[in-house]
C-alpha cells in the first residue's frame, strides 16, 4: 500500500501562508527573542485557522479564503484532507478539538467529523491540559495562553511529530564541540553532530531568482524511517550566505526542482548542531497585518459555526523542536478563542557544509513539500538531553 497524496492545492496554500507568516513574524518582531530564534507549525497554524474559517460568512470568509486559500464549507473539506493525509506519515499525529458554552451548529460539526466537541468551563481547564500533553506526547503539558474567563469557545489543534534517522546517522562518538558563530558574531563552543550524506543527491543549491550567487541558499535533506505504505519525515537544513534572514532562507527548502543546483562534489559532509527550540506565538497580532482584520474586529462574521456573535479574540500556538543523534521530535498547539464580539579514477571532490552561522529548518510530511514546522536558529544552539 502506498501513502496517498495531500492534495497539491492544499500543499500551495499551506506553503504560501507559511511565506506569509515568516514575513509577518520577522516584520513584527512577535516570537522572536533578541537574537531571533523560533520555532513555529506553518501547518498546525493554518489547520486551526481553517477549522475557524469553515464557521466564517460574508467579508470574513472572503478575507480568510484569501490568507488561507480556503473558507466556509471547502474550509472544512481541506482540514478533512489535510488530517487525513498527515497521519499517512510516519511518526505524526494530528488532532483538533473545540470546547464551547454557546450552541454550535450542527451543521458545523458534521463538516468536521474528526474534530472532537465539548463543553467549555474557563475556570477548569484540567480536562483541556490533560487532552493537550496526550496529543503531543507529553512534549507540551498545557495550553499556551491561560483563560480570563470571558472566553465562549475554544478551538485547539496539536501536531506532534517523532522521527528517526535513517539517512545520514549520526553517531555520538563522532559529536563534538564546534564553533558556531551566532547573529551577532559572537563565538560559542556547541554540541556538534557529523556524518557524510550517502549520495549527493541528498543536498541541493537553490539559485536566487536574481541569479545573484550570494542570495543562494545550501539545503541538506535529512530523511527519517518509515513503514510500509506511509511516507517518512524529511527535516531540510537550510544555509543562506551571512546576514541573511529566515525570510530570505527558509522558503528555499521548498523551492521547485527547476531552481534546485546538484552540489558539484562526489561527496557532501555535514556539521549540524544538536538544538532546542521552544517559541510562543501570539498570532491574532498578525492576522490583521497578513490581511485579515475583521476576524478580530466586531464586524466578523462567524455566523456559519454559532447563533452568537463572536470574534477571534486569541490566537495561540506553542511549538517546540529537539535535533539529536537519535533524530527529530516537535511539538505544536495551536488554540484561537473565540469571545464577543557514479565513480571514476580521479580523486574525489568532497564538500563540507558546515550549519555554524544561523540557520534554518523545515520539517516536512515526506516528500509531500507541505511545512509541517520551521525553525530559526540564529543564537548558539542549546542541545536537547540526550
Amino acid at each position: 500500500m502506498t501513502a496517498h497524496v495531500i492534495p497539491v492545492q492544499h500543499v500551495g496554500q499551506v506553503r504560501e501562508f507559511a511565506e506569509r507568516l515568516l514575513t509577518s513574524v520577522v516584520r513584527d518582531a512577535v516570537v522572536r527573542d533578541a537574537y531571533g530564534d523560533f520555532t513555529c507549525s506553518p501547518a498546525g497554524l493554518w489547520l486551526a485557522l481553517s477549522a475557524v474559517a469553515a464557521g466564517a460568512e460574508s467579508g470574513t470568509a472572503r478575507e480568510l479564503r484569501a490568507l488561507l486559500g480556503v473558507a466556509g464549507p471547502e474550509a472544512a473539506l481541506a482540514v478533512n484532507e489535510v488530517t487525513a493525509q498527515l497521519a499517512q506519515t510516519q511518526g505524526v499525529a494530528v488532532a483538533t478539538a473545540v470546547w464551547a458554552r454557546v450552541a454550535v451548529y450542527r451543521a458545523y460539526r458534521e463538516r468536521l467529523p474528526d474534530v472532537r466537541f465539548g463543553h467549555l468551563d474557563p475556570a477548569d481547564v484540567r480536562a483541556i491540559d490533560t487532552w493537550v500533553r496526550e496529543a503531543t506526547g507529553g512534549m507540551i503539558r498545557e495550553l499556551p495562553d491561560r483563560p480570563k474567563g470571558e472566553e465562549l469557545l475554544l478551538l485547539v489543534n496539536a501536531l506532534e511529530l517523532d522521527g528517526t534517522w535513517v539517512s545520514p546517522r549520526f553517531k555520538q562518538e563522532e559529536t563534538s564541540d564546534q564553533v558556531f558563530t551566532d547573529a551577532r558574531g559572537v563565538e560559542h563552543f556547541v554540541p556538534t553532530m557529523a556524518t557524510s550524506l550517502p549520495r549527493p543527491s541528498y543536498a541541493w543549491t537553490v539559485e536566487a531568482p536574481s541569479g545573484a550567487r550570494e542570495d543562494e541558499v545550501d539545503v541538506v535533506a535529512l530523511l527519517c524511517a518509515e513503514e510500509a505504505g506511509r511516507r517518512p519525515l524529511q527535516v531540510s537544513c537550510v544555509l543562506g550566505a551571512p546576514g541573511r534572514g529566515p525570510e530570505e532562507v527558509l522558503p528555499a527548502a521548498w523551492a521547485a526542482r527547476e531552481h534546485r543546483r546538484p552540489i558539484d562534489a562526489d561527496a557532501v559532509t555535514i556539521a549540524l548542531p544538536r538544538l532546542h527550540l521552544h517559541t510562543r506565538l501570539r498570532a491574532e497580532q498578525l492576522l490583521a497585518s497578513l490581511g485579515a482584520p475583521l476576524a478580530v474586529s466586531d464586524r466578523a462574521d462567524f455566523s456559519g459555526m454559532s447563533p452568537e456573535s463572536l470574534r477571534v479574540g486569541r490566537v495561540a500556538q506553542e511549538s517546540v523542536l529537539r535535533i539529536d543523534e537519535e533524530g527529530v521530535r516537535a511539538a505544536a498547539v495551536t488554540q484561537v478563542w473565540k469571545r464577543r464580539l557514479g565513480v571514476s579514477g580521479r580523486v574525489p571532490r568532497t564538500r563540507h557544509i558546515a550549519f555554524d552561522r544561523p540557520f534554518g529548518l523545515v520539517v516536512f510530511a515526506g516528500d509531500t513539500g507541505l511545512p509541517l514546522f520551521t525553525a530559526w536558529q540564529a543564537s548558539a544552539p542549546r542541545s536537547p538531553h540526550v
